[in-house]
């Protein structure tokens, strides 16, 4: 496809970022450089710092997968706005948004979100479908792997230490304990909605991803239990047996990548300012 073939067919300023989008990154710094300088309630700058950070990462999630489908044939992404990372444009805000945040608070999972609408119609190939719907959760498998890069390359303490006295928890040698228990509870949540976005249950992404592969009888079934995909899930994780295999999972992958399972323990713990 030409430059000239884009801008032929897409509504114009398809691609510029919105106002809400802009609005999410800007709280994400903001709060981020509060939690950094511990600016006033520390606590609140964590919740502001994980929860902005998440939405960001929410949005970047679904743009990935609106971006595939239109450079895979689906032009009506540009149409229905999903270029511009607004995440008020998806087909379920409740789904795509206030679910997916509410669980971070309560549960400390990275629940996966509602989707962008893709016409598949127009998508003829069987990789390219696969590919829109692995684009969303390598997003977040990216974006776990650069919140990671700190604690790499050592620029993060990794030691986690109890004040006998107090019983608080504290990064060993560091004034910036907030902020790094913070970010290590970002990466630990990209991780865990990598896991749960590859798991091969109908209506995620991973079910999505294996779909079109399928026999039609098998494709028929598929869609017949993918709306009930959220249910199936929440029913899985509710299982106290299977709940404590995700969280040994994402926990080994969190300090496969480099963050401390503690340091994500201590990040969930500080964002929840009103205990």
């Amino acid at each position: 496809m030409t430059s000239f073939d884009v801008s032929r067919q897409t509504p114009r300023h398809a691609f510029v970022p919105s106002p809400v989008f802009i609005g999410i990154v800007a709280l994400t710094v903001v709060s981020g450089f509060m939690t950094w300088t511990g600016y006033g309630n520390v606590r609140v700058d964590v919740f502001l710092f994980i929860i902005s950070g998440w939405l960001l990462s929410l949005c970047l999630h679904e743009y990935a997968h609106a971006v595939i489908a239109y450079f895979a044939g689906d032009r009506g992404v540009a149409e229905r706005g999903y270029l511009r990372l607004n995440p008020l444009k998806y087909t379920s805000p409740l789904l795509s948004i206030v679910l997916p945040v509410i669980v971070v608070i309560l549960g400390g999972i990275g629940l996966p979100g509602g989707a962008v609408w893709v016409d598949h119609t127009h998508i003829g190939s069987k990789l390219k479908k696969s590919l829109i719907s692995a684009a969303g959760p390598l997003t977040n498998v990216l974006f776990a792997l650069l919140l990671a890069i700190p604690f790499v390359l050592g620029l993060a303490p990794d030691l986690v230490a109890q004040d006998p006295a107090s019983g608080r928890y504290f990064l060993a040698g560091d004034a910036h304990t907030e902020f790094w228990a913070a970010l290590g509870a970002l990466a630990f949540l990209q991780v865990t909605a990598s896991v749960l976005n590859l798991l091969p249950v109908p209506g995620l992404d991973g079910g999505n991803l294996l779909q079109p592969w399928l026999s039609p009888p098998y494709q028929r079934a598929y869609n017949l239990f993918a709306p009930y995909g959220f249910i199936l899930l929440f029913i899985l994780l509710w299982q106290s047996e299977i709940n404590r295999w995700f969280f040994t999972a994402v926990y080994w992958l969190a300090e496969l990548i480099g963050v401390p399972q503690e340091t994500a323990q201590l990040g969930m713990a500080l964002m929840r300012f009103w205990n």
